[in-house]
């Protein structure tokens, strides 16, 4: 049996939060905007407190996913110093500090997966440019850059501050030289399943109501279980506001208003140019907190200050649509 050491998100409610409380970051400010202070709810969900009456699960019960030859136990990774790696095949060998970390640096696959996929909650890194994504972790490491909420904004400062430059050089040219997959699906709908928040992402009740989607991008797991045991072979499923995607269509292309159009620095269907990342085929959810943050002053690196501007002239439909239609594109 392969033995990580790190968690799945499991008890990423538990740990994380308390890692989180220990180390030291900026939050994004209370924005006076109303729709935007609406869009926190689910653009950065936030975890309810634990249920101290849950019953504990069974720390050593095997644990598999579809189409993987590998075991793995809950005992095996009890804290973010590694990540399960199920498909060690769909990716080139991990350097020590993505696969396990070095403390304190906690490893980059716990939450962005050994395939650099991430999850709605946080960045997907298959692709970037490397120079850029040095940059965000500086940022991180000035406070230039923070993440949202008080309660999850702290994660990446402290994990900035404590990798090495060198270690730093390595993730980043690892990330960067793979290839980001598909795997949100986007559907344009008026209606959507009711959800809660959990393991920080928007998760549907078991009863399966449903309620109008109104201005939101309800993103979610297609499988829950899999999601939590870091599953990296199927997907999301993102429903959006009907006309998002040919209204983004349109900003993208033709800008909207003073916002110039994406494309003119994102490059032809949104797959970046040079050092300005791409978009397309991303979380939708990740592309609009990443706009409010860029609106509300949480990205305030030299570098972010186009990005500034643009988001300014930007209402919260128009990002829900520019993300839409990113989301929609072939990476």
């Amino acid at each position: 049996m392969h033995k990580p050491a790190a968690p799945a998100l499991f008890f990423v409610g538990i740990p994380f939060v308390i890692v989180c409380a220990l180390a030291f970051g900026q939050s994004l400010p209370i924005h006076p905007d109303p729709e935007i202070r609406a869009a926190m709810a689910w653009a950065f969900p936030l975890n309810p407190p634990p249920d101290q009456h849950a019953s504990k699960p069974d720390m050593h019960k095997p644990l598999h996913v579809p189409g993987s030859t590998r075991t793995y136990t809950l005992a095996d990774y009890d804290d973010m110093f590694g990540a399960p790696d199920w498909f060690p095949r769909d990716h080139p060998p991990m350097p020590h500090i993505v696969a396990h970390g070095r403390k304190p640096a906690w490893a980059c696959a716990y939450c962005h997966l050994p395939t650099g996929q991430g999850r709605p909650e946080n960045a997907p890194l298959a692709g970037l440019p490397a120079s850029y994504i040095i940059e965000q972790v500086n940022a991180f490491r000035s406070g230039e850059r923070v993440s949202g909420r008080p309660e999850t904004a702290k994660g990446m400062p402290a994990e900035a501050r404590n990798v090495t430059d060198g270690d730093l050089k390595l993730a980043a040219g690892y990330f960067s030289g793979l290839h980001y997959k598909p795997w949100t699906r986007v559907i344009e709908a008026a209606t959507v399943p009711k959800t809660h928040v959990a393991h920080w992402m928007l998760v549907p009740n078991a009863d399966g109501a449903r309620e109008p989607i109104g201005n939101r991008i309800i993103e979610t797991s297609t499988d829950m279980a899999r999601t939590e045991l870091r599953d990296t072979r199927f997907g999301f499923v993102a429903y959006v506001p009907p006309g998002s995607i040919a209204r983004g269509a349109a900003i993208a292309s033709q800008g909207t208003g003073a916002a110039a159009a994406c494309e003119s620095c994102h490059g032809a269907d949104l797959r970046g140019t040079g050092t300005i990342p791409p978009l397309a085929g991303r979380s939708p959810t990740y592309i609009v907190r990443e706009l409010i943050l860029f609106r509300t002053g949480g990205r305030a690196n030299a570098a972010a200050e186009p990005m500034r501007q643009e988001a300014s002239h930007l209402t919260l439909k128009d990002m829900i649509a520019v993300a839409a239609y990113a989301a929609s594109r072939k990476p």
